[in-house]
């Protein structure tokens, strides 16, 4: 009973268990049981499930067997009316059969038909599909023909384009073919053969223009200079007073014929327009173009304009490296300037037909660094120059190369710095010139005035120097210039000097002052340097005498007076007044007045030299025991050079002729009392003493004469009181007086010295102890042998207090 108790509440369970089993899927059973009561510990738990699971399934058998019961006599039924029906069936199938027999073979024709006809569609697709490939592939065949006969025929940039063309719209759309494979394999191989074929075209072209460099150059630089004197023969047309300035002299027909025959030229030019050339007419530039364009399109254009911009580099410096023979003819530097040129105008013209390959900043730069070697050059190779004329040439050829390249933007201020560098050398090359051709009028010069035999000849002459005498222009001909030859050559080859020097100053875009002061500041130093030298070692030369001497001082006069015509010959060239304050002075009268004074001291040195020579052929007889009764014979052959020589004289200016002859005079004085005084001589009689009082007697009566004029009394004879005084002491004997006046102003002699009064005393006593003079004053009066001797203690003793006394 108490299982029968506990049975109730199990029974629900079971039966919930048995319900999930039946509405569950068949997987979930297991979980079922797990999760249900089944095994539960509890005794028989299992048992009864297993019964209650057994009469469960009872009831879905019957259940079953009811469902078939109820639908047996359908299914009889059915198979019933199945069997009738095979009977049938089995009638059919014959039927069937037979019918697919007949249809078999008739089909067989029509099978057979419809497989040729499947083959020729098959066929017909197949050819379609060949037509269209091909119709793929032909284009890209054409194209890849086109590519080989534009690569044979040398049109690489189109090949570039070709090849392009192939590798984006045609061989994409055959790329699964194999020969499309090979295509696109040699495409890159192409392009490297056009990079490699244009490479070497522009190598070829870089030599080419290295090699047309100096011919493109003097080319543009021909016509930069037939432009600028083109424009120059027009300004000179149009400026009315451009002749008075510029055209002087023998210059003036000779620059209107040069403007008539330019202005045929142009006319000529502007006839035949074509025959003017460009870099573009010597060069083909096509290389550089189609390589540009290539390495462009290959995406290398960097990789391109560095290559060019460094090979142009390397051209730069080999350009700029002169020969070292360049300085010694025009040619060479004309060569120079013009490869030079021809680089710059080659880089010019490439900068406005290309695009990148070079900027104005790289020629900017290219340019600054060839202008300071350009300088540097310049500056070494000028310097060897010693001709003048090259340095001309060589100044214009700086300025047509100045000016060429300036018309194609370049900056050129430095090199116009550079000519007025190079003008201080010119000037000091046409200086040494100039010395030359002085030293050769000075040499060639006779230093005699000019003789004019009649007008015609008179005219000659002033035409070449400005002279001008009213006192000359009165006599009759033939008469004398007062100048020699050499004055009017001198100042021809002045004025030719700043001729030259004008034309160096021509073209370098100065100012009319500029080139005033230019020309003056050349012509003082060709006057206070180059000309004033060689007056002083002309007046130096020994072969220059006393006559050369008068006519250099009358020269060099004349020379200082046209200085002033000088003057005036500038400001009419440069059209500059003298009045400007800005403008320099010629110091022409400084270096004439210097040469005039060195001759003047000259004159005086050899004039003393002359008399020197006569002196020394002096031969006195110191012991004669009375005079010959006249003047030595050398004295008067001295007195009469110095006549004639003060003579010659006359032309010069009157305080130099005086200078001369008192200082003649006094070295004559002077040299006659050292001839008594001399220490070499011992004994000097008093026959000796009175012959050469009638030398000094005879140098006095020259100077009473007044060989020169000007002097004011007995001013030239006072040259002589000291040997007058001092031979009237001894041929008087008037000892007493002199000892007791001595010291005193108003003695009468004053200018003896008591040294020389003892020196002459002293060489006459030893003469009488030897040659007995003094044996009648013995023998008559030997009171005055002792006078004598006093006299000489006195003299003594005032030459003793004197030397105390000092």
């Amino acid at each position: 009973s108490a299982g029968h108790g506990r049975a109730p509440g199990r029974l629900p369970e079971h039966d919930r268990i048995l319900q999930e089993i039946e509405s569950t899927d068949t997987a979930c059973v297991g979980p079922t049981l797990s999760a249900g009561s089944v095994y539960d510990d509890q005794p028989n738990a299992h048992q009864k499930f297993m019964e209650k699971l057994d009469a469960c399934i009872r009831n879905h058998d019957r259940e079953i067997e009811k469902m078939c019961n109820f639908h047996h006599q359908g299914f009889v039924d059915a198979i019933t009316e199945l069997l009738k029906v095979r009977a049938d069936a089995e009638k059919l199938k014959v039927q069937v059969t037979d019918t697919n027999r007949r249809l078999q073979d008739a089909g067989k024709e029509v099978i057979a038909q419809t497989e040729e006809i499947i083959r020729c569609r098959v066929q017909q697709r197949n050819i379609t599909t060949v037509v269209e490939k091909l119709q793929l592939c032909l284009p890209v065949l054409e194209m890849y023909s086109k590519l080989k006969e534009q690569m044979s025929v040398k049109r690489y940039y189109s090949a570039l384009k070709t090849m392009e063309q192939l590798e984006n719209l045609y061989l994409p759309r055959v790329s699964q073919y194999r020969f499309c494979q090979i295509m696109i394999e040699n495409l890159p191989k192409l392009r490297e053969e056009i990079k490699e074929i244009s490479m070497s075209d522009l190598k070829d072209f870089l030599e080419s223009i290295r090699k047309h460099s100096d011919r493109i150059g003097e080319t543009a630089m021909k016509q930069a200079q037939q432009q600028k004197t083109f424009s120059t023969a027009l300004q000179k047309q149009n400026n009315v007073n451009y002749g008075r300035n510029m055209h002087l002299g023998r210059n003036r027909i000779l620059e209107s014929k040069n403007e008539i025959t330019l202005k045929r030229t142009f006319e000529d030019e502007d006839e035949h327009e074509e025959e003017v050339l460009t870099a573009q007419d010597l060069v083909d530039f096509s290389p550089v173009y189609r390589c540009l364009h290539i390495y462009s399109v290959l995406g290398d254009g960097e990789i391109f304009e560095n290559y060019y911009r460094k090979q142009r580099r390397k051209q730069a410096r080999l350009v700029l490296q002169p020969q070292s023979s360049m300085h010694e003819t025009v040619e060479g530097y004309r060569r120079y300037f013009s490869q030079i040129v021809g680089f710059f105008v080659v880089e010019d013209h490439i900068l406005h037909v290309t695009q990148g390959l070079v900027t104005r900043t790289y020629t900017d730069e290219l340019w600054n660094m060839a202008l300071s070697k350009i300088i540097a050059v310049l500056r070494t190779h000028s310097s060897y120059c010693n001709d003048p004329d090259l340095v001309l040439e060589l100044k214009n050829l700086i300025v047509v190369f100045a000016d060429t390249l300036q018309g194609y933007g370049f900056p050129v201020n430095r090199l116009f710095d550079l000519l007025f560098e190079i003008r201080d050398q010119y000037n000091e090359t046409l200086l040494k010139k100039w010395s030359g051709l002085f030293r050769d009028i000075f040499e060639a010069d006779n230093y005699s005035p000019i003789p004019v035999a009649n007008e015609e000849e008179y005219r000659i002459v002033i035409s070449k120097f400005p002279f001008q005498d009213s006192e000359l222009d009165k006599q009759s001909f033939p008469k004398k210039l007062p100048m020699s030859q050499s004055v009017p050559q001198i100042y021809m080859q002045v004025k030719e000097f700043i001729y030259a020097s004008l034309k160096f100053s021509e073209s370098l875009h100065r100012s009319s002052t500029e080139i005033d002061d230019m020309l003056r500041k050349s012509t003082n130093l060709l006057l206070t340097r180059t000309l004033s030298s060689c007056l002083q070692n002309l007046i130096k030369k020994p072969h220059i005498g006393l006559t050369e001497l008068v006519q250099i001082i009358i020269n060099t006069t004349h020379l200082e007076q046209a200085c002033k015509y000088l003057e005036d010959f500038i400001s009419n060239i440069t059209n500059i007044s003298q009045l400007t304050v800005h403008t320099a002075r010629l110091y022409g009268l400084s270096t004439f007045k210097d040469a005039r004074h060195a001759a003047e001291g000259e004159i005086y040195t050899k004039l003393n030299q002359k008399i020197d020579e006569f002196i020394q052929i002096a031969d006195y007889d110191w012991t004669m025991s009375e005079s010959d009764g006249r003047a030595s014979g050398y004295l008067m052959d001295l007195i009469n050079f110095l006549r004639s020589t003060f003579q010659v004289f006359t032309h010069l200016p009157g305080k130099v002729a005086q200078t001369a002859c008192m200082s003649a005079c006094q070295h004559l004085s002077m040299s006659l009392m050292q001839m008594l005084l001399d220490s070499e001589l011992k004994q000097i009689s008093m026959g000796a003493i009175q012959q050469f009082n009638l030398d000094v007697i005879q140098c006095e009566l020259f100077a009473s004469s007044e060989p020169v004029p000007g002097f004011q009394g007995d001013t030239l004879q006072l040259a002589f009181i000291d040997l007058r005084q001092l031979l009237d002491l001894f041929m008087v004997w008037d000892w007493s007086t002199y000892l007791a006046d001595y010291g005193q102003a108003t003695s009468k002699y004053l200018r003896v010295n008591p040294s020389t009064a003892l020196t002459l005393l002293e060489k006459m006593k030893d003469s009488s102890k030897k040659n007995n003079i003094f044996a009648q004053f013995r023998k008559n009066d030997r009171d005055k042998q002792k006078l004598i001797e006093t006299v000489v203690k006195q003299l003594r003793s005032l030459v003793n207090g004197m030397s105390q006394h000092a």
